[in-house]
């Protein structure tokens, strides 16, 4: 089973991850083109959809943020 990403799992991924998008909503995740809600966002994964996270990680506005590569590259509040 996949875990969603939250504080633990980004203490412990080193990249290469695949992970599961889960909102804890009905609403898409946001795909962001940089680590932040000022940066445009340029896809939304549904619930359910496995991303691959690199491995760098940033946090920006209160959240922290995984960079993924697949399905698409981008950046998604972990």
């Amino acid at each position: 089973m996949m875990n969603k990403i939250n504080d633990e799992a980004l203490n412990s991924v080193t990249g290469g991850t695949r992970r599961t998008v889960d909102t804890g909503t009905s609403q898409n995740a946001a795909i962001r083109c940089g680590a932040g809600l000022d940066y445009e966002q340029i896809a939304s994964l549904k619930n359910g959809t496995t991303v691959n996270a690199t491995g760098v990680f940033k946090k920006a506005d209160g959240r922290n943020w995984a960079q993924i590569d697949a399905p698409v590259n981008g950046w998604i509040a972990a």
